[in-house]
């Protein structure tokens, strides 16, 4: 019965690392994979680890949240988010919008590891297509704390249907 329980294990190693492998594929089309910092050669106090977008592709005429993984060696008592949206292609003055960190995230915020969530619905006749954010990151004494660079695309697809 040594046959046995060796097929088992390995049958149960193969389903684990199958599931994983699966799970794994499935969470990055969230993930944005392009995120930059707006100057690569600044020692941001804060530092963002990631962004997930879901859904992913955006839809227009649904409600869409950005969930940015960051870090920060101090705490924060407040401040503001800056998130300035434009369609990558199209010479235009970005959409501009102010946010208070405390709307988005737990204030203050402890030092180590923390989320920022920003939930938005955009209108169903925003235009599909690719666009970029650019989201800086100030605390109560306006100093940039940090910022970011990162694409994120809106479907063609809409929820709300024409007449």
């Amino acid at each position: 019965m040594v046959v046995d329980s060796t097929l088992r294990l390995y049958l149960f190693s193969f389903l684990s690392i199958s599931s994983f492998i699966i799970l794994l594929l499935s969470s990055s089309h969230a993930q944005v994979q392009a995120l930059k910092y707006c100057d690569k050669n600044a020692d941001y106090s804060v530092k963002v680890s990631g962004v997930k977008i879901l859904p992913n592709p955006v839809v227009r005429g649904e409600p869409f949240t950005f969930k940015i993984a960051a870090y920060t060696d101090e705490p924060i008592q407040s401040g503001d988010l800056i998130y300035e949206i434009s369609f990558v292609g199209v010479e235009a003055p970005p959409a501009i919008f102010h946010h208070d960190l405390c709307e988005e995230s737990s204030c203050p915020v402890s030092a180590g590891n923390f989320l920022l969530i920003h939930t938005e619905l955009l209108p169903s006749y925003t235009p599909p297509g690719t666009y970029n954010v650019k989201l800086t990151f100030k605390d109560q004494n306006d100093k940039q704390l940090s910022c970011i660079i990162f694409p994120f695309k809106i479907g063609a697809g809409s929820s709300v249907s024409a007449i």
